[in-house]
């Protein structure tokens, strides 16, 4: 079956937009192609620094013909309603139409429609101009002559050619016609830049691909990121030495040659005073280079690896000549901003943050410190974590945004905290906090288990959390900018991490009464309650997407966190949730538990449908027991009053396993209930005790959640 192969070749591609273009290169054709009737086989589309190559195979040669039947008005209908179903058709007289009998409802016109398909061709060169000229990029430009005018034709870098070839493999393809503002398609291309700069023709895809890597050129991203780290390891092993891997700056440089070549460069070993992210940040930010570290220490080696775009001819002498220039510039700079910076304690930086804001409405980061400092300190006493370290570290935590160091590389805070915390003298442990404080920033970092790092970790995620629902800033839709989300995920991932008992409730308390949450952004008496509220609805939602990536049930947390908590709100200890949705997932994966969810889905409806009737809180009395009559009912009535014993303690234990295994003992009784016990009996005295039986049953099950809230 023929293939389209499209080629947009074009001045640059910045690397950073690449992939998206890609992307959206492949869905903008073959779902226009889909929505014009012509399926296909496969789709692939290839990016490099200059040029956007797609082929889809197996497309068909034209659409399918179009059969279609147009019912009309009855024989013998008023001329008007003639006239328009013919307009509708598109036909010119009723006798162009057919006639359609019914035996009941009588003739009627049927005009039968057909159109012979369009050629792919016809399609391609119809849906691809509109495709071309409209395509996304976050940034294009005009150029040229024609660029005056406002409405000319945007791209993301001068394109310079068009190569749109439609046909079978076995045959030269035929041109699509296509015209952009002057770029006409053809079949001619050129390979790399300076490598092998003259033009070229092509005939299909698989030609195409094999002419261009003649032509130096390497069309498929995901062989040049292979190119590049199978080299760029082959030449550290020569040495000795091991390649520091970075995914992304692999990414980024695979986007920015055609033609890659690894080279390797030195800098002087006086830098290596530097600490090695310091190092590492600089040459990766300046220069897109990789790191080396000595396999043996684990510590950075004065080398690093160049990618190339060139064969050169000096073996990449000049071209590693330049990187090393750069570099030692750059490197010179990071060690005079580290120098500096050590000159001058953290302490004495404090008064630095006064000038610098966190948030028009909720201070300075010099106001901000003083919160979480007060906030951890009070978490520590919670935690068992080292008060006056706490206290130290959630001082010092923010001072390195003062710094040259960070001022330079933003991405270096908190472990430039810990360089010259260390350097000054500070405790391990205060030190390891100020660089953790931010952890974990994404679901892949790793979570603080020492208890001062934890103890701070949280108090600037509640702060941020607390302070932005006081200002009422919550995230939005799909829109987050202050990373709001990110937080509460990192307090759960603290919390269940560490398995911290901590009262959401409290803590937040201590926030506003601890913390001196004060001035403009102060949150009076009366919505504390709001807040807490809303707070804990909002850290429910990202607790169900943990469990939910881990595996568990949406349904199930909906159960547990409907429980009310001691202090009238919502469930709000993170790691007794957890715990209470496993045990509850366990037991309904067995029989009693499944049985068991049954019998209260029965009772429960029973009981909505006579408090209806009677009132909500109509069956909340105490059973009388001398009115069980029927032997079912009597075994359930003290079955449920030895269970609810054992399911209280248990709970109060924590125990939750426990507390299941106890409910699993409901399972017989109730079951034996309902087969031979008639709720509604017309004694309304038995009828009475027997529906306060069945919400009797309900409480005993809200012990360890709320039932109603489970599927199934």
């Amino acid at each position: 079956m023929p293939d389209l192969f499209l080629e947009l070749f074009s001045e640059e591609i910045p690397a950073r937009m690449q992939a998206k273009a890609s992307d959206d290169l492949k869905k903008l054709v073959t779902d226009a192609l889909v929505d014009g009737g012509l399926n296909y086989e496969g789709a692939i589309c290839h990016v490099t620094p200059r040029r956007l190559a797609l082929c889809v195979a197996g497309l068909p040669a034209s659409q399918p013909d179009l059969r279609e039947e147009k019912k009309g008005p009855r024989v013998g209908a008023p001329e008007a309603a003639i006239q328009g179903f013919l307009k509708a058709a598109g036909l010119t007289d009723i006798s162009q139409a057919q006639i359609m009998s019914d035996p009941k409802k009588g003739d009627s016109y049927v005009a039968v429609i057909e159109r012979r398909g369009r050629t792919t061709s016809e399609l391609l060169a119809e849906i691809l101009p509109p495709i071309i000229r409209n395509f996304p990029w976050p940034k294009s430009m005009r150029w040229g002559a024609a660029s005056i005018a406002s409405n000319s034709f945007r791209w993301v870098r001068p394109l310079h050619s068009i190569v749109a070839l439609f046909g079978s493999e076995q045959e030269e393809q035929e041109i699509i016609p296509i015209n952009i503002d002057g770029i006409v398609a053809g079949r001619s291309t050129q390979g790399h830049r300076f490598m092998s700069p003259a033009p070229f023709n092509v005939t299909r895809f698989e030609d195409y691909e094999l002419k261009l890597e003649k032509a130096k050129v390497i069309l498929s991203a995901e062989r040049r990121r292979e190119i590049i780290l199978n080299d760029a390891r082959t030449l550290c092993f020569a040495q000795g030495l091991e390649l520091v891997e970075d995914q992304g700056l692999l990414d980024e440089v695979a986007g920015l040659v055609e033609w890659p070549v690894v080279l390797m460069g030195s800098f002087d070993e006086a830098f290596l005073s530097v600490p090695d992210e310091a190092i590492r940040a600089t040459i990766r930010a300046n220069q897109k280079c990789f790191v080396v570290k000595n396999p043996k220490t684990g510590k950075l080696t004065n080398k690093f690896l160049a990618t190339a775009n060139i064969e050169a001819k000096d073996n990449g002498a000049t071209i590693i000549a330049g990187n090393e220039r750069v570099i030692r510039a750059r490197l010179s700079d990071a060690k005079f901003f580290y120098e500096t910076d050590l000159k001058t304690p953290l302490s004495e930086r404090l008064g630095k943050l006064k000038s610098i804001t966190f948030h028009a409405k909720l201070g300075t980061q010099f106001e901000r410190v003083e919160r979480i400092q007060n906030l951890a300190k009070a978490l520590a006493v919670r935690i068992g974590a080292d008060v006056v370290q706490t206290g130290r570290a959630a001082q010092l935590a923010k001072a390195d945004l003062t710094t040259e160091m960070v001022g330079e590389f933003p991405e270096l805070q908190g472990l430039m905290g810990r360089y010259y915390a260390s350097a000054q003298g500070e405790a391990a442990e205060i030190a390891q906090a100020i660089e953790s404080h931010y952890k974990p920033v994404g679901p892949s970092d790793t979570v603080p288990n020492a208890p001062v790092s934890v103890a701070v970790a949280l108090a600037d995620k509640l702060d941020t959390l607390v302070g932005f629902w006081a200002i009422d800033e919550k995230p939005t839709g799909s829109k987050d900018p202050y990373a709001l989300r990110r937080a509460a995920l990192g307090v759960i991932r603290l919390i269940l991490a560490n398995n911290l008992k901590l009262p959401l409730t409290e803590v937040i308390d201590d926030f506003v009464v601890v913390g001196k949450l004060t001035g403009d952004y102060f949150m009076p008496s009366e919505m504390h309650f709001s807040t807490i509220q809303d707070l804990l609805a909002f850290f429910a939602d990202r607790l169900k997407a943990q469990l939910r990536e881990q595996g568990a049930r949406h349904d199930l947390v909906d159960a547990v966190f409907a429980l009310k908590g001691d202090n009238g709100t919502g469930q709000d200890d993170l790691l007794l949730i957890t715990r209470r949705v496993e045990a509850l997932a366990t037991f309904l994966e067995t029989d009693d538990g499944k049985n068991l969810l049954a019998g209260f889905k029965r009772a429960a409806n029973i009981l909505k449908a006579e408090e209806k009737k009677d009132g909500d809180d109509a069956f909340e009395g105490s059973v009388d027991a001398r009115s069980l009559v029927e032997p079912a009912e009597q075994a359930l009535f003290k079955t449920l009053s030895d269970v609810e014993a054992a399911v209280v303690s248990a709970v109060k234990l924590e125990n939750f396993t426990a507390a299941m295994s106890a409910m699993a003992e409901l399972r017989a009784p109730v079951d034996a209930f309902f087969k031979t016990v008639m709720v509604n009996a017309e004694d309304v005295k038995v009828r009475l005790n027997r529906l306060r039986l069945l919400a009797h049953l309900r409480r005993v099950t809200l012990n360890v959640a709320d039932f109603g809230k489970v599927s199934g």
